[in-house]
């Protein structure tokens, strides 16, 4: 990467490969978003095994319950468990990378979770991995082939789609990309 110079309060920091911020590493939080099977797992676990000192935490995770169910409550304790545990990684020495994924497929979803982060320090790269019908219908199929997903995701996951044009993030086609692919284009890009 070409060496960057950033002023703070009138201070000058050259910094090499990295961003520096009161003479500290300014850390990078990856949000990235997308229709279900549109690749971001893959890509974010691509992204945390090319970056140095990276964490990942998928949204999913804190949806994972039996029953599934979806209520005010829920909805609360997830977003709640979803900050809190990107607040322990911003706030955690070791880390300079977090990456982060879940569908946020609205904005109000994305400026939630922000809100609740101290990012003081930190640069966040708001993204959305998109790709054209086609490409996701190939995708979800592999999916429900190998019994990873049911035939009801299809639909669900190509209404979505139009939603992320919508959205202030930095929109990555992944219709013709793989994960390391787009896990490159991020890293460089994004």
């Amino acid at each position: 990467m070409s060496t960057k110079i950033l002023l703070y309060n009138g201070v000058t920091c050259v910094s090499i490969n990295h961003i520096e911020f009161r003479g500290l590493r300014m850390k990078n939080i990856y949000l990235i978003g997308g229709t279900m099977g549109v690749g971001k797992t893959t890509t974010c676990q691509i992204i945390k095994d090319k970056l140095n000192n990276s964490v990942f935490l998928d949204g999913d995770w804190c949806w994972d319950m039996r029953p599934f169910q979806v209520t005010a409550e829920t909805k609360q304790m997830v977003m709640e468990n979803i900050c809190f545990l990107l607040n322990n990684f911003i706030k955690c020495s070791v880390y300079e990378n977090i990456v982060f994924c879940w569908v946020m497929h609205e904005q109000a979803i994305i400026d939630e979770i922000i809100s609740r982060l101290d990012t003081t320090g930190c640069k966040v790269h708001r993204i959305s991995l998109v790709c054209n019908k086609q490409a996701l219908h190939e995708r979800l199929t592999k999916d429900i082939n190998v019994g990873n997903r049911t035939e009801d995701i299809i639909r669900k996951s190509l209404e979505r789609i139009p939603l992320y044009e919508k959205l202030n993030t930095c929109k990555v086609d992944v219709s013709n990309m793989t994960p390391w692919q787009a896990a490159d284009f991020i890293i460089q890009n994004c």
